[in-house]
């Protein structure tokens, strides 16, 4: 390298893929997954680099701190843990790996729209209780049904290519981008999402645009009762909203791997004074929870460190 010995933060732990290649091209890779914020912001103006999930948020105060960073990568999708704007404002190229995720986060999606359809978990827990229904317990058929995909990126594309042998159609609508439809996905305009879907599966970012972007008069226009998927981000959508029409039938059921009350790292979750929507969810037999896995799994683990290791070795590895 032309360049002085450069560190890295793992500020969490990622696959040992990364930090075997990172090393072999010349890095130092260094370890700090408990100290707080507060001693960690003291050090960063040593590092080059950070490697991190959503430990906790990256703010103006600490990226000023951090005078010799040159990137932060981050293992997963979403940057609403950092304040991208002020870190592209000093230079900082942010690294995301939705690659990484795709296709799990596809198949939970699968997983949960089947779960959801063929009442799983509710005949699962009266198995278990000593009930045999069975009529109570008939299934909606996928097959002929009209799947509409909100947000047409790594993940929706993957769901929708995991649609493709069920037999259905598939909408996707994606407000940032134009000329997306392929063979697995017809791209449309939202008011045809509206009009024909069956099934709406959420697949956008959280961003302040998209805070409660599905809301009470989102969900209303659809003209069809409607199945709801979320494994995108749980801000996007309106929980209290979502169980008023889980109440009127508006929305026939929901599977939901995220939810709006989780903590800001993602990796924790207080279930202590949650609002009534919250209750709505837990008790009704239409609706079927995760705990934010839609894009864990042990091969994503994997390869969202390849992902992050090939970026920057793209951008920093000649330097």
């Amino acid at each position: 390298m032309s360049s002085p010995f450069r560190k890295i933060l793992f500020l969490n732990k990622a696959h040992p893929y990364l930090e075997k290649r990172l090393s072999e091209l010349g890095f130092e890779c260094q370890f700090d997954f408990t100290n707080p914020k507060e001693i960690v912001e003291k050090e960063i103006h040593e590092y080059f680099g950070i490697v991190m999930r959503s430990r906790f948020g990256i703010d103006q105060a600490f990226l000023e701190k951090a005078k010799n960073l040159a990137f932060i990568a981050r293992e997963g999708v979403g940057l609403e843990h950092i304040d991208a704007g002020h870190a592209r404002k000093r230079g900082i190229q942010l690294l995301i790996s939705p690659e990484g995720s795709r296709d799990t986060v596809a198949e939970h999606a699968i997983g949960l729209l089947l779960c959801l359809l063929n009442n799983l978990n509710r005949a699962d827990r009266q198995v278990r209780n000593g009930e045999w229904i069975r009529e109570g317990n008939r299934a909606v058929e996928l097959k002929n049904k009209t799947v509409g995909i909100l947000g047409y990126g790594n993940m929706g594309a993957a769901f929708a290519k995991k649609l493709a042998g069920f037999e259905v159609t598939v909408l996707a609508y994606d407000k940032f981008k134009n000329g997306y439809g392929d063979e697995f996905a017809q791209e449309v305009k939202l008011e045809r999402l509206f009009t024909e879907s069956d099934i709406l599966s959420i697949h956008i970012p959280y961003s302040v645009d998209n805070h409660y972007f599905i809301n009470d008069s989102f969900l209303q226009n659809f003209q069809k009762n409607i199945f709801l998927i979320n494994t995108a981000r749980g801000l996007v959508l309106n929980t209290a909203d979502l169980t008023k029409h889980l109440k009127s039938g508006k929305v026939r059921g929901a599977a939901l791997d995220v939810l709006e009350y989780e903590e800001t790292s993602f990796e924790d979750f207080s279930f202590e004074k949650l609002p009534p929507a919250f209750h709505h969810l837990i008790q009704a037999e239409n609706v079927v929870l995760s705990p934010h896995v839609a894009g864990w799994s042990f091969e994503s683990k994997e390869k969202h460190a390849r992902v992050l290791a090939k970026k920057i070795e793209d951008a920093f590895g000649d330097e």
